[in-house]
């Protein structure tokens, strides 16, 4: 079970990448929990291209520990969300949407307008502008799913490290799917990873233009 919940600074300030996962199941309502969040998060024409693969099979996971790069605690994790996008989501998806944004206010210009323009921008997408639109999209609602995992009293760990062909077999993906990341979700076991530190705000934040300290 999931400990006590934490608030979302603390989250934000505390969480680190889990090192190694105890196993122990998490409850299906939990699961439930961080999926939504994820399929909260904003997207762009609202199309929501993100696909998730919750994978809790011990067997499955294995599987997939060997489709990246036999990392640990891909098979120690109680669940890991394999967070993808789909290439053709749009094409699929758009008259839903709009259908959708009807139900909730959107008027009839705005959707005879997304109707044009959102065939019209992303068909034009090159392979590479497609992966890197999804890319932007997926980590945002991975990011959700993280906080709300963390904020539910669970540890996490983003993964890139994978083998993008492997990770598609085994999980039997559609030829349109990207993976784009992994999610482990579970209980810490053992010590957790030390705090490396992050740049002040200075080193990093400009006000106006670059070059300028915020004020």
């Amino acid at each position: 079970m999931a400990s006590e919940k934490k608030s979302l600074s603390q989250v934000i300030r505390e969480r680190r990448a889990t090192p190694s996962f105890d196993g122990e199941p998490i409850p299906a309502h939990d699961i439930r929990k961080i999926l939504e969040a994820g399929l909260a998060a904003p997207s762009g024409y609202n199309i929501q291209p993100w696909r998730f693969v919750v994978v809790q099979d011990p067997e499955q996971r294995k599987k997939l520990r060997a489709a990246s790069y036999n990392q640990a605690k891909v098979e120690e994790a109680s669940a890991v969300i394999v967070a993808c996008g789909d290439r053709d989501g749009w094409r699929k998806d758009l008259d839903e949407v709009i259908r959708m944004g009807r139900e909730r206010g959107m008027s009839e210009s705005y959707a005879a307008q997304a109707a044009q323009s959102v065939p019209g921008y992303l068909s034009g997408f090159s392979n590479d502008q497609m992966t890197a639109w999804l890319n932007k999209h997926v980590m945002i609602a991975l990011t959700h799913m993280m906080l709300m995992a963390e904020a539910l009293g669970y540890d996490t760990a983003p993964m890139e490290g994978f083998e993008q062909d492997k990770v598609c077999e085994t999980l039997r993906l559609p030829m349109s799917y990207w993976v784009v990341a992994l999610l482990a979700v579970g209980h810490l076991k053992g010590p957790d990873k030390f705090d490396g530190g992050r740049f002040e705000l200075s080193h990093t934040v400009f006000g106006e233009e670059y070059g300028k300290p915020l004020k």
